[in-house]
């Protein structure tokens, strides 16, 4: 009885884990990701939302990543058209289905935007039949321009999701092994008592 207690008690803590929502300013703003993606990256960012959907975005070495998700469900934005526009240069954002994001990796609108200073960005975006405008300012600092941000996992993926999701595998690992760690004792007392 004790083994499915814990048994019961392990899975209903990883599920919490699970499914715990992202989380949320005092105003409902989304403070976290959207999509749940982590990111790993801690260089320049944007993030802005209008009353429909939310943008988070990072210049990560060779590309702009962005994520974006409906705002009132946390929903993830897929398949949409995404452009972004830096001082009368536009790039279109291409879709990357394995990764569930957005990215600009058009050299010239790069090379502007890895600049040092603030810079006001905005994202035209269209997903099925609707369509929205979001803006928002990335800063650059003076220690961010020049070198790559790429911070690729060891499986060569430059979103940050490798390490995401290294942690999740490190920590169920803890988990399981601290189960059995329970477990064994108690069916040592079993059969002993048994004999």
């Amino acid at each position: 009885m004790k083994l499915i207690s814990i048994l019961f008690l392990y899975f209903a803590l990883g599920s919490a884990a699970i499914a715990a929502p992202g989380a949320h300013g005092p105003n409902g703003e989304h403070l976290d990701a959207p999509g749940g993606h982590a990111h790993t990256d801690a260089g320049p960012r944007v993030e802005t939302f209008t009353e429909t959907f939310e943008l988070v975005g990072h210049l990560q070495g060779d590309e702009l990543s962005i994520l974006i998700d409906r705002y009132a469900t946390n929903e993830p934005v897929l398949n949409g058209k995404l452009e972004v526009e830096l001082n009368g240069l536009k790039a279109p954002a291409r879709f990357h289905a394995d990764h569930g994001d957005y990215a600009v990796d058009d050299t010239k609108f790069l090379e502007a935007l890895a600049k040092p200073g603030k810079h006001s960005l905005v994202f035209t975006l269209a997903a099925g039949e609707e369509t929205d405008l979001l803006e928002g300012t990335m800063e650059v600092k003076a220690e961010d321009a020049g070198h790559g941000h790429s911070h690729e996992g060891e499986h060569g993926d430059s979103h940050g999701h490798a390490y995401s999701l290294k942690t999740w595998l490190i920590g169920g690992i803890l988990l399981s092994i601290l189960l059995v760690a329970m477990v064994i004792p108690m069916l040592r007392r079993k059969s002993r008592s048994g004999q």
